[in-house]
């Protein structure tokens, strides 16, 4: 064997068992995703990084576009609030050159040194923007959920495959090793037939009486509201505040339940569920935040499994209190030969072979990312679909549209997933929540 072969080789296995022992994953596991992961990289020459502009500059967005800055140049930024599109511009400053800064994003898009967007505005704008984004023939890295309702999906979706873009949705928990690996297992019957999904979120937050304000100079509160209701300026209904209000978000449902539900509906393997009824267990105060901050939902599988989606609470908003097994915040399989456990911190198991022991060669193999915005840069490299498409984005997104639609309604849904309609008693009345009005002149016409 050649040395510099038995080199690169110990190399390897030293990588394995690090990374083994640092995450608590196997190591048959590590070593399958390292070189799988290696093998769908793509290579770039350090000349080879495409313009980025980054549109939405809160703390979310730059933390994208700083995460997105490892592969791309960040050429320009935008915000309808100059105090954020000031800061990007400043943290994004590099070797004297100073991003553009722009507060309408469709004059950004006109730049031809713009090759992929950085999408991390509130939720009621993410699907205007990605389709202006889709026409204008940008890549997109979109922050979850892809939508604010689930005809706007089909919106984005067309756009995406008419224009022919790489669309990557940041359902992030999808390059996490930890992720995979319990989503693999139990697609490959490792806890037998399965019987029940936990994906236990966050609780939101409540407030009521906000105090009227004047709106900042600095800040297009109009823009801002968009395709929403005139309403008046408050400084709690605006930026991290936003997701507590229906007319922009979907509350703890469509935060932390975005990326939860999405690795649900991974591990099950199908489309949609075929039903969904819903509870408000924490009420929103009067004149205050519009989305309940406890909730519990059920939705049924056509395979027969069970999701149930509660929010749990301590003392502080993105707390959580424990299940039965002192786990918070997380995805719990149970199937009829035992359950896996999985968050962002840890994956155990009701018992640890179940976890060690190496699927075969013929398993099924789940798609492979080791890093969510390499995959998405790779991905404009190669044009093919990164791990979380857009079909997989409006998919799992649509997971926390037809919660909400439950708890508006108070009525146990049908769904059909092919169709995307509700069938069934109460049908007529859910149906209407598929869409929401668009205040002009913030409706589809507003990006051609």
């Amino acid at each position: 064997m050649p040395k510099t072969f038995y080199v690169t080789r110990r190399s390897f296995l030293q990588k394995c068992t690090l990374a083994a022992a640092a995450t608590g994953l196997p190591l048959w596991f590590v070593q399958r995703e390292l070189v799988a992961a290696e093998v769908a990289a793509t290579t770039a020459s350090p000349n080879d990084r495409p313009g980025v502009a980054l549109i939405g500059c809160g703390g979310q967005g730059q933390g994208d576009a700083g995460n997105a800055a490892r592969y791309g140049d960040i050429v320009a930024v935008c915000d309808v609030d100059q105090r954020h599109v000031d800061a990007a511009a400043q943290k994004f400053t590099k070797n004297g050159k100073t991003p553009a800064k722009y507060g309408d994003f469709r004059k950004l898009l006109e730049r031809d040194d713009v090759h992929a967007v950085v999408q991390g505005t509130p939720d009621h704008w993410h699907t205007l923007i990605n389709i202006a984004a889709a026409k204008a023939k940008k890549d997109v890295y979109g922050e979850k959920p892809l939508t604010l309702t689930i005809d706007e999906g089909r919106h984005v979706i067309q756009a995406v495959r008419e224009n022919k873009i790489v669309f990557q949705t940041g359902t992030q928990q999808r390059s996490s090793h930890r992720f995979h690996l319990a989503c693999e297992l139990v697609r490959n019957g490792r806890l037998g037939k399965l019987q029940q999904v936990n994906v236990f979120v966050p609780a939101g937050i409540r407030g009521n009486h906000f105090q009227k304000v004047s709106v900042p100079p600095e800040f297009n509160y109009d823009f801002w509201l968009g395709q929403a209701p005139a309403a008046e300026y408050f400084t709690e209904r605006c930026h991290a505040n936003f997701r507590w209000w229906f007319d922009y978000s979907g509350g703890p449902v469509t935060d932390w339940g975005a990326h939860h539900n999405d690795i649900a509906r991974w591990g099950i393997g199908l489309d949609g569920p075929v039903g969904v009824e819903a509870r408000v267990i924490t009420p929103p105060l009067p004149d205050g935040y519009t989305t309940p901050s406890e909730f519990e939902a059920t939705l049924t599988w056509a395979n027969g499994v069970t999701q149930i989606v509660k929010t749990t609470v301590d003392d502080t908003p993105y707390g959580g209190i424990v299940n039965e097994n002192g786990q918070r915040n997380g995805v719990k399989f149970t199937g009829t030969d035992g359950w896996i456990w999985v968050n962002r911190d840890e994956i155990t198991a009701s018992d640890k072979q179940l976890l060690l022991t190496p699927l075969p060669d013929s398993a099924v193999k789940l798609e492979v990312s080791n890093d969510h915005m390499r995959n998405f840069f790779d991905c404009v490299r190669s044009r093919r679909d990164p791990i979380a498409s857009v079909e997989n984005g409006h998919r799992s997104a649509s997971i926390g549209h037809l919660i909400i639609i439950a708890l508006r309604t108070g009525r146990k849904l049908e769904w059909d997933p092919a169709k995307e309609v509700f069938t069934g008693d109460g049908a007529s009345e859910a149906n209407v929540h598929l869409a929401r009005p668009q205040r002009a002149p913030y409706n589809y016409s507003f990006v051609g």
